[in-house]
């Protein structure tokens, strides 16, 4: 029995194997959200429950007055503006959270009659979102802030989170963001979640993963800059890891006796950047053949089930493959043989 240098026991068996890791964003299928369309959105939503819990308990002095064909009038008007100016925006949201506020006092009225118990679970779970949404959208216009944790941006997919990714075109992504690993052509699912996350944190976890399925650890890990950090660095270390990426510190001055060792380092780094090409290109895959590049479930439940089912599928189809290509190369062998 041989021990790492935790004095884990590890059986004699040394690393094998790349493990590819990265992260990516699975688009939930909403509209490009504003702060105008959401409070609109909302404000129609609570409508619908007036109109249903008046016809359900109609009042003595009538369908309360809620201003609908004014509040419909001026979000047209605003969004007629090609370029608004601050000021005019943000007069038109002040207007739409006056009317949805009076909407959600007008619902708890009537709720305080007739009672949760007798209201329709859809109608008490939207009014829940309505509520948080217009207590973010409240606060942002009061600081005069762009910004607010767990912010809502669709009232009928409320779990869907903004994921900023900084790339060219894309900055943001609206959706469920997932830490992926690559081993052997095979994708796992690591790490899913709909609020924004470190994908650097899962690298551990991840490894821990690849041996439990392998019974070894990985002989290198591939993985962008973000994951190059000196904590991982170090766990990679102690369990005789290499990682792809330059060493921290300053670079090696080149002399007469280390100039072919900085060279296969040179090489050895541009290589394990090759290598982790291939995650790039399973997640290509998986967003254009099978679905992964727009998620349509409205619910969370379904969404996830989704997503780990374009995995699952993806995977499968490799193995029919590799299975494809070995009985191709046994015929192969038995026609050479009677020819």
């Amino acid at each position: 029995m041989e021990a790492n240098a935790e004095g884990e026991e590890t059986d004699g068996v040394k690393n094998k194997g790349q493990l590819i890791v990265d992260a990516t964003c699975t688009p939930a299928d909403i509209r490009y959200p504003n702060d105008m369309s959401l409070l609109n959105e909302s404000r129609l939503n609570a409508e619908r429950i007036i109109d249903f819990l008046h016809s359900f308990n109609p009042r003595s002095d009538g369908k309360p007055r809620d201003y609908r064909v004014n509040a419909h009038r001026d979000f047209i008007e605003y969004t007629k503006k090609r370029r608004p100016t601050v000021k005019v925006r943000r007069k038109a949201i002040r207007k739409q959270l006056n009317y949805l506020k009076r909407d959600i006092r007008y619902i708890d009225e009537y709720w305080s009659v007739i009672g949760k118990d007798q209201i329709p679970y859809k109608f008490v779970k939207r009014l829940d979102v309505i509520r948080e949404l217009y207590e973010q959208q409240k606060r942002m216009f009061q600081r005069n802030e762009r910004r607010v944790d767990h912010r809502i941006v669709s009232v009928s997919q409320p779990h869907v989170r903004p994921i900023v990714r900084g790339k060219a075109g894309t900055p943001v992504e609206f959706g469920a963001k997932i830490s992926l690993s690559l081993s052997d052509g095979f994708c796992y699912i690591d790490h899913l979640s709909w609020e924004n996350f470190n994908e650097a944190k899962d690298l551990k976890s991840q490894i821990e993963y690849y041996r439990k399925r392998n019974g070894y650890y990985p002989e290198s890990v591939h993985a962008d800059k973000i994951y190059q950090n000196r904590e991982n660095r170090q766990y990679c270390k102690e369990h005789g890891i290499r990682m792809s990426g330059k060493p921290l510190g300053r670079p090696s001055k080149i002399t007469d006796e280390n100039k072919d060792k900085l060279k296969k380092e040179r090489q050895q780094r541009y290589q394990d950047d090759v290598d982790r090409i291939a995650i790039e290109g399973r997640f290509g895959v998986a967003k254009r053949k099978y679905g992964l590049g727009l998620i349509k479930s409205k619910l969370r439940e379904t969404s996830e089930n989704d997503i780990y089912m374009s995995i699952l599928v993806m995977n499968l189809e490799k193995m029919g493959n590799e299975e494809m290509n070995e009985i191709k190369n046994r015929f192969k062998i038995v026609r050479k043989r009677a020819s």
